[in-house]
């Protein structure tokens, strides 16, 4: 590979974020020592109420459970990779996996806004929509119904996990499917489509 090639390759890994895989229940000390280390991590994290006979409790429990993201320096893997809690860092072959930066942004929104969000069954099909308005404007994720409730499912392929935030369903639109231009649920052109025509279908499939 040419030497231009191997320097763009590099600014890439040093850009890219990596999912590291940490001992139970050592996230948030592991995300700590990487931060103390000037790493740039993001441990998204959701709100779990533990109820007793006798009092109940508020807990922030890791959105995925062993894993935390790290902005990845190709020269400082080492130093990552050596952080005790720190099991490994995934890869795809001999290379570090990287999370698209667009994954941790929608997570990111999620976890800093004022919505309800926890884990969900991994989800890879599915009709996809995206949010139009609010504070999630422009993510995009599968919607699904569970009784009066909708819930926007949103994965990080790399790990094959999910998570759902609730939302009111007129917030999001139809994004066409690639490669079936010009064809979708209600008929419409490519692009997104108005919600409202294809939501019976979504109620019949998820009552």
């Amino acid at each position: 590979m040419p030497v231009s090639q191997n320097i763009d390759a590099q600014m890439h890994d040093d850009s890219a974020w990596w999912a590291v895989y940490t001992r139970h229940q050592h996230e948030k000390v592991v995300a700590g020592m990487l931060s103390a280390k000037g790493f740039e991590v993001f441990l998204p994290l959701y709100e779990s109420t533990r109820r007793w006979k006798d009092r109940s409790k508020v807990l922030m429990l890791p959105l995925f459970p062993c894993y935390l993201f790290l902005r990845g320096e190709h020269h400082r893997r080492l130093q990552a990779v050596t952080t005790p809690g720190v099991h490994m860092i995934l890869c795809n072959g001999e290379h570090v996996a990287t999370v698209p930066e667009a994954e941790i942004q929608s997570i990111r929104k999620t976890v800093e806004g004022a919505f309800r969000v926890e884990p969900h069954p991994y989800l890879k099909c599915g009709e996809r929509v995206r949010v139009k308005r609010g504070a999630l404007e422009g993510v995009e994720g599968i919607l699904i119904r569970k009784k009066n409730q909708y819930r926007l499912v949103l994965s990080v392929g790399i790990l094959s996990q999910s998570v759902g935030v609730e939302i009111d369903a007129s917030d999001v639109e139809h994004v066409a499917a690639q490669g079936l231009a010009g064809i979708s649920p209600a008929g419409q052109s490519a692009g997104a489509g108005n919600l409202s025509s294809w939501e019976p279908q979504w109620q019949t499939a998820w009552n």
